[in-house]
């Protein structure tokens, strides 16, 4: 019963499988191999255009490698307040983008709303030195909050975001599960709705480790060959990042995986719906779940082997509960089973 996060899972067999068959002869090194230009040349066929792609070890690098590429003196990258790169990446990307700022922005169900965006983007008015200026605007898909920008919310915020003269930055750790959520295609949820760069995530979708930005204008690619080399992200045996992602696109699995914990995550919604010991928080649109559970009932799980992780409850959240109930979330994974599932609901 582990439910703490999706990168816990291991790799997928057939991802396992395309790394030992890579491990063997030799291979032009640094992203110029065979198997490298045939899977950017995937990329490309899977965003119906001519992408450029360059391979990273972890999300939080494909993150401020992207951010960085936007670098303004005095740049402020404006981001939801519980988005990874504000809470999660121990300030990396203000660290590639040297001398950046994120400037967090509340919004409920983990998103950013378009007025909100628009007050903070005119905080900075371009003649005030003093307050640096905007560079940046970063969204994630799917949220911090298990949730999913909608096609019309992504274009919404894109179309502030262009008026503003900036660049839109998506988080897709988590991808594949909004994709197969929204029942939509890659090139209509990021570059034909104002998405200019992704940071798009392989590892917590059944990847050993693998990650990649995505540029939809190979124009603007130049400058990212040298940030990644100064970030220590070139990797000279990069054909392993490559395998993963041959065999992560071959027959749609991708897609398969993540439909996988999509499902899962919905069983153990369905389950919590018929329990009076536990409730969703919030509906959600990924693998991601936030709970609101008894006290009791939680202590009792863990007791029984479930692992996840308490997590902190905002104001409207706290709102709805009780002194006795803590928010928990549960993340399901490729690797999770319909027993591990019901296995936990039957413990609950």
């Amino acid at each position: 019963m582990f439910f703490a996060s999706d990168n816990w899972a291991g790799a997928h067999s057939d991802i396992a499988k395309s790394l030992v068959d890579a491990a063997g002869g030799f291979a032009s090194a640094y992203g110029t191999g065979d198997l490298d230009k045939r899977v950017e040349k995937t990329f490309s066929e899977i965003f119906e255009r001519d992408v450029a792609v360059f391979f990273v070890g972890t999300g939080t690098a494909a993150n401020s490698l992207a951010l960085a590429s936007f670098n303004r003196p005095g740049g402020q990258v404006f981001c939801h307040r519980e988005a990874h790169v504000n809470v999660d990446e121990c300030n990396a990307p203000e660290f590639f983008a040297t001398g950046s700022k994120l400037v967090p922005i509340d919004g409920p169900a983990g998103k950013i709303a378009p007025d909100a965006l628009s007050a903070a983007i005119g905080r900075f008015p371009p003649d005030f030195v003093h307050g640096g200026q905007p560079m940046a605007v970063t969204i994630t898909q799917a949220t911090e909050a298990g949730t999913a920008y909608s096609l019309d919310e992504i274009s919404a915020l894109a179309e502030v975001v262009k008026k503003a003269g900036l660049p839109l930055h998506m988080d897709g750790a988590r991808f594949a599960n909004a994709l197969v959520h929204l029942g939509t295609t890659p090139a209509e949820m990021t570059w034909k709705r104002g998405i200019d760069i992704l940071s798009f995530g392989g590892t917590k979708n059944g990847c050993w480790c693998a990650e990649a930005l995505v540029l939809f204008d190979r124009s603007k690619a130049q400058q990212m060959h040298f940030l990644r080399k100064r970030s220590a992200q070139l990797f000279s045996k990069s054909r392993f990042i490559a395998a993963q992602f041959d065999a992560y696109f071959r027959d749609n699995l991708w897609l398969s995986l993540a439909r996988h914990s999509n499902g899962m995550a919905a069983r153990l919604a369905s389950g919590f719906a018929k329990s009076d010991k536990a409730r969703l928080a919030w509906p959600t649109g990924s693998n991601e779940l936030f709970v609101i559970i008894r006290n009791d009932a939680m202590k009792a799980l863990q007791d029984k082997g479930a692992v996840f992780y308490d997590w902190p409850a905002g104001p409207d959240v706290k709102a709805t509960m009780h002194e006795d109930e803590t928010l928990i979330r549960l993340v399901t994974s490729f690797a999770t089973t319909e027993a591990d599932v019901d296995t936990f609901l039957s413990a609950l």
